[in-house]
């Protein structure tokens, strides 16, 4: 009877998902910076789109923040509901990227000197670690789901750090670009 109570869980096989949509999700985004936007949009103010972003890059940070504590803490639980939280603006601000892309002309920085040095660092990192955390967040939660422990703890030791950079420069590299839209 015990037995029953402590089933092994069935390890699935995600590898094949995380890699189709790291390739896809980061292919888009390459392909989108390349094609200049809609000219004579008029639907609606395309210009909310990056503050869209920023706020939703910021909720990230504080979810993924809130888990970090919340595992330090060993609330399982809440540390989970905070990582789900983390992915939810995380893809709300991927349609919203995507839809701005699509529709805006590219916003070029207007600083100079010291200034245009930090934003293009900010964003240089900010960009190569946002497709870095892609597959990296997609594999940590896969070996959580798989109940692989060590493991998920391994990945996340990475992906903790690199996600809260990413989500901070974003907000970061929209209050450098800001004055310029």
């Amino acid at each position: 009877m015990e037995k029953d109570l402590q089933k092994p869980v069935k390890k699935r096989n995600y590898r094949p998902a995380i890699i189709v949509i790291s390739v896809v999700l980061i292919g888009i985004i390459g392909i989108l910076s390349g094609l200049p936007g809609v000219k004579d949009f008029d639907a609606f103010d395309v210009t909310i789109l990056p503050r869209t972003n920023a706020i939703l890059n910021s909720f990230t940070f504080l979810f993924l923040l809130a888990a970090l504590v919340s595992i330090i803490k060993g609330k399982t639980q809440l540390h989970r509901r905070f990582i789900y939280a983390a992915f939810v603006t995380t893809t709300l601000f991927l349609v919203t990227y995507v839809a701005h892309h699509l529709l805006a002309e590219s916003t070029p920085y207007g600083g100079s000197g010291l200034m245009a040095a930090l934003y293009y660092f900010v964003l240089v990192t900010h960009i190569v670690l946002a497709a870095v955390i892609v597959p990296l967040a997609l594999t940590s939660v896969a070996r959580a789901w798989n109940m692989e422990h060590e493991r998920h703890k391994k990945i996340a030791r990475w992906t903790m750090p690199i996600w809260l950079y990413v989500s901070f420069t974003g907000v970061l590299v929209y209050l450098l670009i800001a004055p310029y839209y």
